[in-house]
């Protein structure tokens, strides 16, 4: 049992793990910044992007109602009341004065597009165009109109009125399909007027025994 002990222990002083390692410090590695790192210094600085901004030529909506204002002014020489084919529509506070000429199916209110001065909605766009449509003469009259009072949905609905009415002009068996599909009815409801004692025309306050 010693001479185990003994042999084992002389085998283990025998390795020797000195010779396999460097005593010199190393001395190649070096962590020294490029430039000194200052607190004072502030944000760091990232290069600058270029941002490139495509020019798009944005038509002028004052230019374009001054023309449209000229095109107009030389279509109906003399102002509205001198035209032919004329018609006046209203729907609740709403008024429009309409005049029909042979074009190509443009629609222009208080000097503007139609779809501009509609906001495009498709709603109100098509309440324009309904009598048009019905009798087929969507491209066939160009449509000038001045309106004023209400909002836009009572305007629509009253230059769709002025339009069917205006056609009439034009020829007396129009009276027939405009009349059937409902275009040359006016539409006589308002807003019904607040009450004394009501919160709106009908709406009472709450009712509380005790």
């Amino acid at each position: 049992m010693a001479t185990s002990i003994s042999a084992l222990t002389s085998s283990l002083s025998s390795l020797s793990f000195s010779s396999h390692i460097s005593q010199k410090p190393l001395q190649n590695l070096s962590f020294s910044p490029s430039k000194p790192l200052s607190l004072k210094s502030g944000a760091p600085k990232f290069p600058t992007a270029f941002v490139v901004v495509a020019s798009t030529a944005v038509a002028d909506p004052e230019v374009e109602t001054a023309d449209l204002e000229k095109l107009v002014k030389s279509r109906l020489p003399g102002g509205f009341a001198a035209q032919n084919i004329i018609g006046t529509g209203r729907r609740k506070c709403a008024i429009a004065r309409v005049v029909l000429q042979e074009g190509n199916g443009k629609v222009i209110i208080n000097y503007r597009d139609a779809k501009d001065y509609l906001q495009g909605n498709p709603l109100w766009l098509q309440y324009v165009k309904t009598p048009l449509v019905t009798l087929g003469y969507e491209s066939s009259y160009d449509v000038f109109v001045k309106a004023h009072g209400g909002g836009l949905s009572g305007q629509a609905q009253a230059i769709s009125l002025g339009i069917a009415r205006a056609l009439l002009k034009v020829s007396d068996s129009h009276r027939s399909p405009l009349k059937k599909e409902g275009l040359l009815t006016r539409d006589s409801r308002v807003v019904e007027r607040k009450k004394p004692g009501l919160r709106k025309a009908r709406k009472r306050p709450q009712f509380s025994k005790r």
